[in-house]
């Protein structure tokens, strides 16, 4: 739900009656992972997917149904043996789907509170930190409630139930919310681990991750263009202004002039960052990675041929770089795509990038046997269904 946040962030503040139906879990191939919604509101506007186009009709339908009765409803969708047109993943995997009401009318003692949903989107929409927990599988009066769980651990709105249920549920969507993640928890009913048992899907909105591009070159700034495109809060740093500027840059998000390692000095970086170093010049090279390589960053490339890579090497030894932190050097940067282009040098990296945090091999799915896609680091099992 919260991927298309802004969207439903503007029906809310229209006063705009709707239904969203969200992806909860994921088994096998399928072409979205757990998150990913559809919603609908009262006019048959759909803004958007659940399934990429395998199932959106029916999911359409669900949220039409539920805007009427009022009620949350989980379903699960698989894949269709016998007639690949029919309502069924024609890509071979399987989805829990929970379709929730969001209406004026719903008081929290009636069913799901507009305003809890209202206050998780508009911070998601502002690009804040926020976490939204609903029960998918338990006792039918307590499907789809929303609890909105801040970073701070503070709470609005009920799940219902027992009294230590949004405690524990608080507790558990928080730790996802520090990691970043989106996924499942069991827990029971009353709040404890061995009550009756509930399933809880935790949603979490977290700032967007950082691509820092260390170097004011061309290559530069192709590769902010594609950084942007998949999400990332884009900074060029260079020490030369000449060429740091936002003329050269439109895409980033922030130039910065300083001296590659003293701004990296000065952030604070989690472990979704990705530092790309194109500046290929020792003197601004290895004083960066030195303090880059020993960082929990989850990515660090550099540019340069094989020739300046090991070169790069020796210097980094030198600065008493040891062998397990070079391993984590990606360089020369990028998968071997034959990229001659920055555009496709670009592309390359971004390449890199996305199958290091999805777990891709980088090789050509035709005539693999490799999944297709990969499972995140979120809890995707099936769950049980709702009776």
């Amino acid at each position: 739900m919260l991927d298309i946040a802004e969207e439903l962030n503007r029906w809310c503040e229209q006063g705009r009656d709707f239904a969203v139906a969200t992806v909860v879990a994921v088994t096998g191939s399928a072409p979205r992972r757990p998150g990913a919604a559809l919603a609908v509101d009262t006019d048959g506007t759909a803004i958007g997917s659940v399934s990429g186009g395998c199932v959106e009709g029916a999911v359409y339908d669900l949220c039409r149904q539920a805007l009427e009765s009022g009620a949350s409803v989980l379903e699960r969708f698989g894949y269709s043996d016998e007639d690949a047109f029919a309502v069924g993943l024609t890509c071979g995997g399987d989805i829990d789907v929970l379709v929730t009401p969001v209406r004026a009318g719903d008081s929290p003692s009636a069913g799901p509170a507009r305003e809890v949903f209202a206050a998780v989107l508009a911070a998601a929409a502002g690009g804040g930190t926020a976490a939204v927990a609903r029960i998918v599988d338990g006792p039918a009066e307590l499907i789809g409630r929303p609890l909105h769980v801040r970073p701070d651990g503070s709470c609005a709105g009920t799940l219902g139930g027992h009294p230590e249920l949004d405690r524990t549920a608080s507790a558990e969507a928080r730790a996802l919310l520090d990691a970043g993640r989106t996924g499942t928890v069991a827990i029971g009913a009353d709040g404890s681990r061995c009550g009756q048992p509930l399933t809880l899907f935790v949603e979490s909105s977290v700032p967007p991750p950082r691509m820092i591009v260390f170097g004011a070159i061309d290559f530069a700034a192709a590769l902010a263009r594609v950084g942007s495109f998949l999400g990332y809060h884009v900074t060029v740093c260079d020490a030369r202004p000449v060429f740091a500027t936002a003329e050269r840059f439109p895409d980033a998000d922030e130039i910065v002039v300083d001296w590659p390692h003293r701004y990296l000095d000065s952030q604070d970086l989690d472990s979704r960052t990705v530092l790309c170093v194109l500046t290929h010049e020792a003197k601004f090279d290895v004083p960066l990675l030195e303090r880059a390589l020993r960082l929990p960053v989850a990515y660090v490339g550099a540019m340069g041929s094989r020739r300046t890579h090991l070169d790069r090497l020796e210097r980094l030894r030198d600065a008493g770089v040891t062998e397990l932190e070079l391993t984590r050097l990606r360089s020369p940067i990028g998968l071997d795509l034959g990229a001659r282009t920055p555009e496709e040098t670009a592309l390359s990296i971004a390449a890199e990038i996305v199958a290091d945090r999805r777990g891709g091999t980088g090789v050509p799915l035709t005539g693999a046997h490799t999944p297709i896609h990969h499972d995140g680091a979120a809890s995707v099992g099936r769950i049980g269904s709702v009776a």
